[in-house]
């Protein structure tokens, strides 16, 4: 059965270089990616992520600014670790879920996890921003610089993922 792989980009295009994963899922959208492999932009909508994986997948890529204190423009590629809310205390959980957009990555990514549709292999390719916190549309220098590597580190991805037609997984 060919492997079916998610690669979502989420972020703010009104918040600088929060709206990197939706410029580099702009670009993948350009490119000629393997079958079985969709493209989404889901923004700052969580639910909208885990609707996305209702449809089944085996992987899922997601791209987008991620804080590590690195110099910005820094292309990182992350095994997601995902918390199981169904572990934690009710106080917790409800704390961890209290955001009704899910507007984090992570709180989808707990939401798809709970509802049994987040693939065992979940990666983030994210990118150190420079700037978020202000209003405006548009990436920094660094940013913008780094979406190609990003788009080509999303690409080797996804290459280790889907198997190549007659090759052994």
């Amino acid at each position: 059965m060919p492997t079916r792989v998610l690669v979502v980009g989420v972020g703010n295009v009104l918040h600088g270089d929060d709206g990197f994963g939706v410029e580099v899922v702009k670009r993948l959208g350009k490119r000629s990616l393997p079958s079985g492999v969709d493209v989404a932009e889901t923004g700052i909508g969580g639910i909208h992520l885990v609707h996305e994986l209702m449809a089944g997948y085996d992987a899922l890529v997601v791209v987008d600014a991620v804080d590590r204190d690195r110099p910005p423009g820094t292309v990182m590629v992350i095994d997601a670790e995902v918390i199981d809310v169904g572990e934690l205390p009710v106080d917790e959980r409800h704390d961890l879920l209290a955001d009704m957009h899910l507007a984090t990555p992570e709180r989808a990514l707990m939401v798809a996890k709970a509802a049994g549709v987040l693939p065992e292999r979940t990666i983030i390719v994210g990118c150190q921003p420079a700037e978020v916190d202000t209003l405006g549309i548009g990436l920094t220098s660094a940013v913008n610089d780094a979406v190609a590597r990003a788009v080509a580190e999303v690409e080797r991805c996804v290459r280790e993922l889907v198997p190549v037609h007659g090759s052994e997984p």
